[in-house]
């Protein structure tokens, strides 16, 4: 269906009072409507419009800086919201998907048919290292404020660990899309901020 949603609004009121929780710098509401701009723009290329906006509304659900399991948290809440409203392989893919931005890297063992909109799941998500230097700084010094409770030594070799790994990918972004678009500026931006946090 042409304006199909998952989501009724006591569950995105819910995910709304989530995202606007405390110490959510970058993984707040505003990426949330970030990520929907990026869907609403790239929807012709999308197989599932509404399995990707479920993903989106749930992929940073759960969010402590603290924590490393708060994909597979936020993916158990989708899961927890959709059963029985989603039928079982598309709620899968919806799961997968969430799952996936642990890593980045997209489900595909055993679901050939959901690795495109996944991938571009995927490259929305990322798409905050292609933006501008001004919205890529913004967002450095945003994830900086969440993991406040880092020493600075802690937190420079820590992110810059997280950098390098994605410098060290062959492609930053799985769709030729976002690719061609913002494959160069990533790569620039990462590498800025590793000389910065060298520095």
């Amino acid at each position: 269906m042409e304006n199909e949603t998952l989501l009724d609004d006591d569950i995105r009121n819910e995910l709304t009072v989530l995202y606007r929780g405390a110490g959510r710098h970058y993984h707040g509401l505003d990426h949330v409507e970030a990520l929907l701009a990026l869907w609403r723009e790239h929807r012709a290329l999308i197989d599932d419009p509404a399995a990707i906006e479920a993903a989106i509304w749930f992929h940073d659900a759960v969010y402590d800086s603290r924590r490393n399991d708060n994909e597979h948290l936020s993916a158990l809440l989708a899961r927890e919201k959709l059963a029985g409203r989603v039928p079982e392989d598309r709620l899968e893919r919806i799961v997968a998907m969430i799952e996936a931005t642990a890593t980045h890297t997209p489900p595909v063992a055993g679901n050939p048919q959901g690795f495109g909109d996944a991938a571009l799941f995927l490259d929305m998500d990322l798409s905050i290292l292609g933006a501008p230097p001004a919205a890529f700084d913004a967002y450095e010094e945003a994830i900086r404020r969440e993991y406040a409770w880092v020493d600075d030594a802690d937190w420079r070799k820590g992110r810059a660990g997280v950098l390098r790994r994605f410098a060290e990918r062959p492609r930053l972004y799985l769709t030729d899309t976002f690719r061609q678009n913002l494959e160069a500026p990533a790569r620039r931006n990462i590498e800025r901020s590793l000389a910065s946090l060298s520095g």
